[in-house]
């Protein structure tokens, strides 16, 4: 990075350290990052941060997976055979490693007000559903259909068993909404894949009947594009 970048990127960035790494599933791992910089910060379930993880400006989205306002976040780093820069950063990362991100910022966040929620996603749209079913109550309306390569690759989420769990290769995500038949009225949350999240869209609103509205979406990647936001 060049180093007439060094102070300008102080400015606009905060910076943290890692202070713990955990393998929560066989290909996601939990990075967990401390400092006095995020103490404080506006943080709603399903909210997001940028972070640099390799030279000059490259930069990743990562849902916070965890937070503590006294100055501590979470974040779930997926591996695959194809690593990209984010997926190199979160294998290569350790304790004591400096990371720099913008602040938290996004309007995927969970609406509480809804009268049932409806999260649809795979792996990479997991991370995102966790903190958002960690805060819904007990008696919350809960539904939806989340995609995994394995059984394995499944995040510990709160309310997992109101969720239906599918493999790869064998139900697509939008045959599974069509067999789920979510009933209207509440929001539904639709992370993952670009085409995959257009295609439950589609499902969502022409065929179940859902409000445009009430379908929030957040395509974290598509096949063959590097560093899609």
């Amino acid at each position: 990075m060049p180093a007439l970048l060094n102070p300008v990127l102080n400015l606009l960035l905060l910076r943290g350290t890692v202070t713990a790494t955990e393998p929560i599933t066989p290909r996601t791992r939990r990075l967990r990052i401390e400092g006095e910089e995020l103490v404080g910060l506006d943080v709603r379930p399903g909210r997001q941060v940028r972070v640099l993880v390799g030279p000059g400006l490259t930069r990743r989205t990562y849902s916070i997976w965890h937070y503590e306002p006294t100055g501590a976040l979470e974040l779930c780093v997926l591996d695959h055979p194809d690593a990209g820069p984010g997926a190199r950063w979160g294998r290569a990362a350790q304790v004591g490693d400096q990371v720099q991100f913008g602040r938290p910022e996004g309007s995927f966040v969970l609406r509480p007000e809804a009268a049932h929620h409806v999260f649809v996603g795979e792996e990479t749209a997991s991370a995102a559903f966790g903190p958002m079913l960690a805060a819904l109550p007990e008696g919350a309306g809960i539904s939806g259909c989340v995609e995994t390569g394995t059984a394995a690759d499944r995040l510990p989420l709160r309310h997992a068993d109101r969720l239906d769990w599918t493999l790869r290769g064998t139900v697509s995500l939008p045959e599974a909404v069509r067999r789920l038949a979510p009933e209207p009225g509440g929001i539904a949350y639709v992370a993952g894949e670009a085409r995959t999240v257009q295609e439950v869209r589609r499902v969502l609103v022409r065929e179940t009947g859902w409000d445009r509205r009430a379908v929030l979406t957040k395509p974290f990647w598509a096949p063959g594009k590097r560093g899609m936001e």
